[in-house]
C-alpha cells in the first residue's frame, strides 16, 4: 500500500514555501498601503470610473489629470485592453466629476463612460466589519459541526482544528497571491474577492470532511492497525473521489478564465487558486496533521528545537 502520510513533513515544507512569499508581500503591502491587501472602494470608500477611450491610453496620462486637480492618491489601471482605464479616487461631487471628464477629453482623448460607482466611507467600514465577522463565524461553525459529527471518534475536537488549519492554509495562499498581484499588477480587493474566499473555504472543508468520514468508518473496523495506517488507508480510498470532484470544478474555472470577461477575471483567479490549494491541503495537510497530533510529534519537535537551542547557549 502506497504510504502518502509518510512524507508529511515534505508536504508541510511545500506549503510553507508557497505561503511565505505571500506573507512577505502582505507585510510589504501594509508598509506601502496600510493594509495587507490593496483595498478597493468597496472597503475604503471613494469613486470608481471605467472609461473606454477611442485610442490606446497610458494610465499615467489619465492619472496626471486627477493629480493636477488635487487627487494625488488616484489609482489608474487598465482593464482587458489598453483602451479601457479603471480610475479609483476619493468621492467626487457631480460638478467635480463633470470637470474631470471634460479635462480628460481635452488632454487624453474622447471616451465612453462604461461604469461609475460611488461608495461612502461608512459603507466601506460596514463591508470590512461584515467580512471579518463572516470569516470568524464560518470558522467557529465549522469547528463545532465537525466536533459534533465526529463526537463518537476519540479526540473528535482535533478533527475540527485540523480542518480549520487546512482552511487557514487555503486562505493564506489565496490572499498571499492577491497581495502579490496587488503589488505587481495593481489588483484591489472588492466584495467579489470575499465571495470567492468564502466559496474556497466551503470547498476546502467539504473535501476534508470526506476523508475524515472514511477515517471514522475505518477506526472501529480496523482495530488491529495503528492510527497512521488507518488514516493512510482512508486517504487512498477517498483520493479518486476527491480528485474527480475538484478537477471538474477546476477545469470549468480554467475555461471561464480563458474565455470569460475581464470584469470577473480576478474573482475566477481567486477561486481557481483556492480550489487547487483546497485540494492539496485537504489531502496533504489536514489529514497528515491528525497523524502528527496523534503521535505527539509537535511536542517532540518543539522539544528538539528549544532543547537544542538551550544546550547551544550553555
Amino acid at each position: 500500500m502506497f504510504n502518502i502520510i509518510q512524507r508529511r513533513y515534505l508536504y508541510f515544507a511545500l506549503s510553507a514555501a508557497i505561503i511565505v512569499p505571500g506573507v512577505i508581500a502582505m507585510l510589504v503591502s501594509i508598509a506601502r498601503f496600510g493594509a495587507p491587501l490593496r483595498l478597493s472602494i468597496d472597503f475604503t470608500g471613494g469613486s470608481m470610473m471605467e472609461l473606454r477611450f477611442e485610442n490606446p491610453v497610458v494610465p499615467g496620462a489619465v492619472r496626471e489629470v486627477f493629480v493636477d486637480n488635487g487627487l494625488g492618491d488616484t489609482v489608474v489601471t487598465t482593464a482587458g485592453d489598453d483602451r479601457t482605464a479603471v480610475i479609483r479616487c476619493k468621492v467626487l461631487e457631480e460638478e467635480q466629476k463633470v470637470k474631470l471628464q471634460e479635462e480628460l477629453r481635452q488632454r487624453v482623448g474622447q471616451f465612453e463612460e462604461l461604469r461609475y460607482e460611488m461608495v461612502g466611507p461608512t459603507v466601506g467600514e460596514e463591508v470590512t466589519r461584515a467580512a471579518t465577522v463572516a470569516v470568524i463565524a464560518a470558522s467557529a461553525v465549522i469547528v463545532f459541526f465537525i466536533w459534533w459529527a465526529f463526537r463518537k471518534v476519540p479526540n473528535s475536537f482535533r478533527y475540527g482544528i485540523c480542518a480549520i488549519s487546512a482552511m487557514a492554509h487555503d486562505v493564506l495562499v489565496a490572499t498571499g497571491l492577491f497581495s502579490l498581484a496587488g503589488l505587481f499588477f495593481g489588483w484591489e480587493v472588492d466584495a467579489l474577492f470575499l465571495t470567492a474566499l468564502l466559496t474556497v473555504i466551503g470547498f476546502s472543508v467539504q473535501d476534508t470532511i470526506v476523508v475524515y468520514d472514511r477515517i471514522r468508518e475505518n477506526v472501529p473496523k480496523r482495530r488491529g492497525e495503528d492510527y497512521e495506517t488507518i488514516v493512510n488507508r482512508s486517504l487512498l480510498e477517498t483520493l479518486h473521489r476527491s480528485l474527480a470532484t475538484q478537477l471538474n470544478a477546476i477545469f470549468v474555472l480554467i475555461a471561464i478564465l480563458l474565455f470569460g470577461g475581464a470584469t470577473i477575471k480576478q474573482f475566477i483567479v481567486v477561486l481557481l487558486v483556492g480550489m487547487i490549494s483546497g485540494t492539496y491541503s485537504s489531502i496533504f495537510n489536514a489529514v497528515p496533521l491528525l497523524v502528527v497530533w496523534n503521535n505527539g510529534e509537535i511536542g517532540a519537535f518543539l522539544r528538539r528545537v528549544f532543547g537544542g537551542a538551550s544546550r547551544a547557549t550553555t
